[in-house]
């Protein structure tokens, strides 16, 4: 009975040990996948990227669908009967205007003077603040995280440092809104002057409308009217260092880095039909689509203010935007050739 087990020990320990030392084919395939598929910090880094990079493509291919789909549905002008009997543009945002900034005339309206969130049409007071001490665009700053916290729409990153010039287009061209929390902080006034001086601005210009309690528009608190809006961009564009930025489609800025480009949020820009003055889009959801433009007339030359506030989406304010100064243009040669001139009240 003592020598039985080593009969069918000795087998097992044989063949634990020949396991041990060897592998089968099935075996190595299997260790050599493990060795091939495992993961480092640099793959996984790759990985990272690339999955960040595919969701963007997908979001950015989404987007431009989902703009195609609005343009497609509401491509056609929209007009009504008013009580004169009159054709008129049938608005589908909250408020409209078209303005002319020779006489200060209100050429058309709806709701012109209702006081709304305009979002980040605040960055065309934010602009004329900051360029209003002749400052040095030149100067190079410092993003600081409280720039970028919360931000919501920004390309900048905490510590990167670039110029004011280079945040004035990052402000009016990609609607930045740390750009727009830099220029405030760095500007003579500190932040909270800063608004102050914003407020104090509009009242300067008649904009009784209007109150600012941020500078980059993402705070409902910043209400105007479209009225207001209309003489804020025609005041703005006779500015060169705010207009020109504006009528750039796209741009590229150079922090201690790296590049960063950018394209404009304004749609109407680079259309063979509309030749943009000046312009700023806006929105949060408390203000809806918002888009404010100066623009001049094909035939008689003339500038006019359109401002759409509170439209349905994105393509929407453009398409809006669009029909008035069709509409508009049709009848501008009567219109203005009976019009009194009178001198721009800013």
């Amino acid at each position: 009975m003592n020598k039985k087990p080593s009969v069918w020990i000795a087998p097992v320990v044989l063949a634990i040990l020949i396991s041990g030392g060897t592998s089968t084919p099935v075996q190595a395939a299997a260790k050599k996948k493990a060795v091939a598929t495992k993961t480092t910090p640099r793959t996984a880094t790759a990985k990272k990227k690339a999955v960040v990079s595919g969701r963007r493509t997908r979001l950015a291919r989404a987007r431009a669908a989902a703009m195609a789909r609005e343009l497609a549905e509401t491509i056609v002008p929209r007009y009504k009967v008013d009580a004169s009997g009159d054709l008129v543009p049938d608005l589908r945002a909250a408020a409209a205007i078209v303005y002319n900034p020779e006489t200060n005339e209100v050429l058309w309206e709806e709701h012109a003077q209702d006081q709304r969130s305009i979002a980040s049409i605040t960055k065309v007071m934010t602009a004329t603040v900051f360029l209003e001490n002749d400052p040095d665009l030149s100067e190079q700053v410092t993003v600081v995280r409280s720039d970028t916290l919360r931000a919501s729409t920004t390309h900048l990153r905490t510590g990167d440092k670039l110029t004011t010039g280079d945040l004035l287009h990052l402000l009016l061209i990609a609607s930045d809104n740390a750009a727009a929390r830099v220029l405030a902080r760095v500007s003579p006034y500190g932040y909270p002057g800063f608004i102050q001086r914003m407020n104090e601005k509009a009242l300067e210009l008649g904009l009784t409308s209007t109150h600012y309690a941020d500078s980059s528009g993402l705070l409902a608190d910043n209400v105007s009217s479209a009225f207001d809006m209309a003489r804020l961009i025609t005041h703005a564009s006779d500015d060169p260092r705010i207009s020109t930025i504006m009528q750039m489609s796209s741009h590229t800025v150079h922090t201690t880095r790296r590049p960063i480009t950018f394209r404009s949020t304004n749609h109407l820009l680079g259309r063979e039909d509309l030749n943009v003055l000046a312009g700023k889009t806006g929105f949060i959801s408390k203000s809806g689509y918002c888009l404010a433009t100066l623009l001049r007339l094909p035939d008689t030359n003339q500038e006019v203010a359109v401002v759409v506030l509170g439209a349905r989406s994105n393509a929407g304010r453009f398409l809006e935007t669009r029909n008035l100064f069709n509409w508009f243009a049709a009848k501008a040669s009567t219109i203005f050739a009976t019009a009194t001139p009178a001198v721009r009240q800013d």
